[in-house]
């Protein structure tokens, strides 16, 4: 086919594409940031625009999608926002914007634009940092994406996802060592505010022996978004990356849009055949902000105000991840912000039942000076009897075995009531105490775990690899 008659044919087929009718609907009430209207048709997660009455021209979703709630023009007017349905009643519709809604008033008219939520993946995302529509946050060109993805993919068959065999090393030594992941485990990392839950997945990103990063950071300080890039994660690291970002002062829906549009990435990439490491902080924002749509949706609150689509959707997500029949994988790392120190919180209780394992962080260990200050004794890897050998085992068993009785005999220790000679195996534990908690501190990632098992025999020794303090 040549060139005009191959233009003609992408013509018509534009042609036929353009609705020849339009769905339109009126905005009734305006309460906080929920918009409900008399119509349109339409469903639930499609996409509207609100405009104010009277407004003229034609509404693109390009430029809606460049800027959701741009700002007024110059006789004052509002700019159309960007909205998505999250309710249908039987006499009006339930929306959420991406944007402010300044301006906006009752008989503002809302079209429904036709179209479900996409983002646009391929390479050209590699080193950018963008929020949930693409939209590049680091001051360059927009990415020219090489094809485009809906935000809420389906998960692999069960039956079609390949056993986890291949071991995810992370250059943290307690992790890679004695709670052993795999290429396709999800794990949680439990801990209250400032505890070091960003420090840590830093020091994984830099270092983690996969192809690609997806960084998620939801919710986050504006602030601590540049420090997680530069300090943390550091050129090099964000060579092989991709962050989404969706900052604190965002509207829910916003958060919403970045965690699907994090998880979809990963996904294309993990089509190509690739190993993606999925991190995440935080899913508990993730949660407040699906409690937030659901309760201006309509939903009753249960467990502390969460609604059930909260309980709904993490599992969606976290079974997004896992390997594919491609070869490739998605591990994912979620941080889950315990409200109160409390792990019985009820997002940190559903989650501990859904993912493959929990790193738990202890405030305990900070200020006895542990970083990072993962409390081995609380944390698990379902996977660990998979993907480690009897003799690593039997190391690994030996070293929770002499920790656990270290903590049961703490105190009696700290209080002087215990005489050495009364307990052979605490004795033995007191005399590797020192080394063993200086295995457990680590400044720097990037540790190899042959070189991290080969230390905790040392340790448990009673001896460091020089003789001194490990580095």
């Amino acid at each position: 086919m040549n060139a005009p008659v191959h233009r003609l044919a992408q013509l018509r087929d534009s042609v036929r594409a353009v609705p020849l009718n339009r769905r339109l609907g009126v905005v009734r009430k305006l309460h906080g940031l929920v918009i409900e209207s008399e119509g349109p048709q339409t469903r639930i997660g499609e996409l509207c625009a609100i405009v104010q009455a009277g407004a003229s021209g034609p509404i693109r979703l390009a430029d809606l999608l460049m800027a959701p709630s741009p700002p007024a023009d110059s006789a004052g007017a509002a700019a159309p926002v960007l909205a998505e349905v999250v309710g249908i009643q039987s006499d009006h519709v339930t929306l959420m914007p991406y944007g402010g809604i300044a301006g906006l008033a009752p008989g503002s008219q809302v079209f429904a634009l036709g179209t479900q939520s996409t983002i646009g993946v391929g390479d050209a995302l590699l080193g950018r940092v963008i929020d949930g529509f693409g939209r590049p946050l680091d001051g360059r060109p927009a990415p020219l994406t090489s094809a485009l993805r809906p935000l809420k993919g389906k998960p692999v068959n069960p039956m079609q996802r390949p056993p986890i065999a291949q071991v995810l090393e992370t250059g943290i030594r307690s992790i890679d060592a004695l709670l052993t992941l795999g290429k396709g485990q999800r794990v949680g990392i439990f801990a209250g505010s400032g505890v070091g839950k960003s420090t840590l997945l830093g020091m994984i990103v830099r270092h983690v022996q996969v192809d690609i990063n997806v960084v998620a950071l939801i919710g986050e300080r504006g602030r601590e978004v540049r420090e997680f890039i530069e300090k943390q994660l550091g050129a090099e690291g964000l060579k092989r990356s991709v962050v989404v970002v969706a900052t604190a002062d965002q509207p829910a829906l916003a958060r919403i849009r970045a965690v699907h549009a994090a998880l979809a990435i990963a996904e294309h990439f993990r089509e190509q055949g690739k190993h993606v490491l999925l991190t995440m902080d935080s899913i508990t924002r993730f949660g407040m902000a699906r409690r937030e749509v659901g309760l201006s949706a309509g939903e009753p609150p249960t467990a502390r105000g969460y609604t059930p689509s909260v309980f709904a959707e993490l599992p969606e997500l976290c079974e997004r991840c896992g390997t594919a029949p491609s070869g490739g994988s998605i591990s994912a790392l979620l941080t889950v912000l315990v409200e109160g120190d409390d792990l019985n919180e009820p997002v940190s209780d559903a989650l501990r039942a859904i993912l493959d394992g929990h790193i738990v962080l202890s405030r305990q260990l900070v200020h006895q000076g542990q970083y990072p200050a993962i409390d081995l004794l609380k944390s698990a890897s379902r996977l660990l009897s998979e993907l480690t050998s009897s003799d690593q085992r039997k190391t690994i068993h030996e070293a929770i075995r002499v920790l656990a009785l270290l903590e049961r005999s703490r105190q009696m220790v700290e209080l002087g009531a215990y005489e050495a000679g009364g307990n052979p195996e605490l004795d033995r534990a007191l005399a590797c105490q020192p080394q063993l908690q200086n295995w457990l501190r680590q400044s720097a990632g990037g540790v190899a775990r042959t070189q991290a098992l080969e230390q905790l025999t040392l340790a448990l020794n009673g001896r460091a690899l020089t003789g001194e303090l490990i580095p």
